[in-house]
């Protein structure tokens, strides 16, 4: 553990010092004013020399007066946390160094000068998170997010931290930990400045979860060439990527970070060869790919060759579906799409000649249908009429957030998941899309449009939109606050998805501000020790509702009705990270979390 302490020049003053006491006198330990919780002067009988530090251990504050001094190590009593009474280090990684103030003795009688040796605070926080990160430490991770931000490092750079972290400490490669750390940096701003506090703190203990008892990546270098064009370099990944060869991918993708390729070549090359396959890692891989583009962009894309690499093992080793029984028996999709997939770069060109073409209710029907050759002939013929591609990318993204809108609670509850994952994969296909639009990528949405097909029975019966049941809606304030009350008691208890459905829709329809809404469904994740997926369907559920809620209001509004009914359907929880987090605070505030009872 890095310690960025100093000690500060001696004052000579002997106002300016705190007065102790003769040194003959006094006892094996004395606490005195000083600092905000008492500074503990350590005289132990068997040394000559006199220590002075913090009254509060730095883990999680126990008075230290009440600790032992034993061969110059001091010792917690709360959680045995040790330390070196020379230095304030400590020897164990839940804890922290302890602050040390300068003892001096002046004609027999000992003085202590208040001032702390305080070093850089910033960058003690930063190597405390790494810290927090290596050991996988909650409480460490807390609170030194709290102390970051506090000090004025910035989001991204803590963002940063964690995805250098985990795109280098796990081989496997990218996970849900570093999805649900990008998907929180991306709602961050809409979030109240305490959830903030917790979007960063989830998504770095998540990282941490991913990466604990994994073997670390070894990077490899590009290629001596810095001059490989890149459709060559494309090229070379597809192939790479399609023998299973992630070493060979990686080397690729950092030659064409170092050849300089833009994050859009950089996007498109990695969107191609992932939707060379169908929908694989059951859809997994391409929202994984989606968000590390997104966190570049979070980061900035100068960090391309860190965080790129962990995406090839990925790629090379996850389940393809055509070699899944589901996709190729009573109906094999693979082959239904096959004849689309030969004219594909046609229907590309073609498509975008009507920019002003909107997906009309047939065709979102037509999606959600049972007709598995009525859909890819639906998805064919808009764009032959010239819809654009990303138009035709969120139709089908709103398409499968309405699933998740009528998933009916009389499923299995894990079935929950497979509509999520349907939403997220086409999210990740239309986000990809906006940014590099290609042929290739195009494939990704039939791809998404047979996942959605294969989620249909998941709709049968379908719940019934809160829309469908006015006289429910009736019932329910019209107080913006009084519903947003009402939405966070719901989710207290188990299984409200109806209940939190109606809120969400009665908020909205009576055209209340959609900000503090969506700030609370951030809330009501943020206090739930959270499952990978229902970060996922916040996040893109919020993207797709600002996308949406200008030119179609209604859609948008079941977009967040989806993202309710599913947070909704998972929770409450046990809320332990909540009380890390709330531990980190109240120590960051000084309160006392130690108390003697009478």
């Amino acid at each position: 553990m890095a310690t960025t302490t100093t000690a500060p020049t001696v004052s000579t003053d002997l106002d300016a010092l705190v007065r102790v006491g003769p040194r003959a006198e006094l006892p094996p330990v004395t606490v005195v004013s000083g600092g905000r919780h008492g500074i503990a002067v350590f005289a132990p009988a068997d040394s000559d020399r006199v220590h002075a530090v913090d009254n509060r251990c730095p883990h999680m504050g126990f008075p230290l007066q009440k600790g032992s001094v034993c061969d110059g190590i001091l010792t917690c009593h709360w959680h045995h946390a040790r330390f070196d009474l020379e230095s304030g280090g400590t020897f164990d990684q839940f804890a922290d160094d302890v602050q040390t103030y300068e003892v001096i003795e002046r004609d027999g009688i000992v003085y202590v000068d208040p001032r702390p040796r305080r070093g850089d605070r910033a960058a003690h926080a930063r190597a405390r998170l790494r810290d927090g990160l290596e050991q996988s430490l909650n409480l460490v991770i807390a609170k030194n997010v709290i102390a970051a931000l506090e000090s004025g490092v910035a989001p991204a750079e803590i963002l940063a931290i964690g995805g250098e972290f985990g795109a280098r400490y796990r081989a496997a490669g990218w996970r849900s930990g570093l999805t649900i750390m990008t998907a929180m940096g991306n709602i961050l701003p809409l979030l109240e400045q305490d959830d903030q506090v917790l979007a960063l703190y989830h998504g770095l203990v998540n990282v941490a979860r991913d990466c604990a008892g994994q073997p670390p990546r070894h990077p490899l270098d590009p290629l001596p060439n810095p001059d490989v064009p890149v459709d060559r370099l494309a090229a070379w990944l597809r192939q790479f990527i399609e023998v299973r060869d992630s070493d060979g991918a990686e080397r690729v993708i950092l030659t064409a970070v170092d050849c300089g390729e833009t994050p859009a070549q950089l996007a498109g090359m990695l969107a191609t060869a992932t939707t060379d396959h169908a929908f694989i890692d059951g859809g997994h891989t391409l929202d994984f790919v989606n968000k590390a583009c997104e966190l570049l962009d979070l980061i900035g894309w100068d960090r391309a060759g860190d965080i790129l690499p962990s995406l090839t093992p990925v790629l090379a080793n996850s389940r393809r579906s055509e070699e899944l029984n589901a996709w190729r028996h009573p109906v094999d999709l693979i082959a239904l799409l096959e004849p689309v997939f030969a004219r594909i770069d046609a229907l590309a060109a073609n498509a975008g000649s009507d920019p002003d073409w909107q997906a009309d209710d047939d065709l979102i029907a037509t999606l959600l249908g049972d007709d598995a050759a009525a859909i890819v002939d639906a998805l064919t013929k808009a764009l032959e009429t010239g819809a654009p591609l990303v138009g035709v990318s969120q139709a089908l993204t709103y398409a499968a957030a309405l699933r998740v809108a009528r998933f009916h609670t009389s499923n299995e509850f894990g079935d929950w998941i497979t509509v999520l994952h349907t939403f997220t994969y086409v999210n990740a296909t239309h986000r990809l899309m906006r940014r590099s639009p290609s042929a290739e990528l195009l494939r990704g949405v039939y791809h998404g449009a047979m996942s959605l097909y294969l989620d249909r029975f998941l709709n049968m019966p379908a719940a019934r939109l809160p829309e469908e049941r006015p006289a429910a809606l009736d019932a329910l304030p019209s107080d913006p606050d009084a519903l947003l009350t009402e939405l966070r008691d719901e989710l207290d208890r188990e299984q409200q998805v109806e209940e939190a459905a109606r809120l969400t829709w009665r908020y909205l329809a009576l055209g209340h501000d959609p900000a503090p809404l969506i700030a609370t469904l951030g809330h009501v994740l943020l206090r739930e020790d959270g499952e990978f997926h229902s970060y996922q369907m916040l996040e893109a559920g919020i993207a797709l509702h600002r996308e949406l809620a200008s030119v179609a209001p209604a859609r948008a509004n079941r977009v967040l009705v989806a993202v309710a009914r599913y947070l909704a359907a998972h929770a409450p929880t046990s809320r332990s990270m909540l009380q890390t987090a709330r531990i980190a605070r109240r120590l960051s505030r000084g309160e006392d979390l130690y108390e003697e009872t009478e």
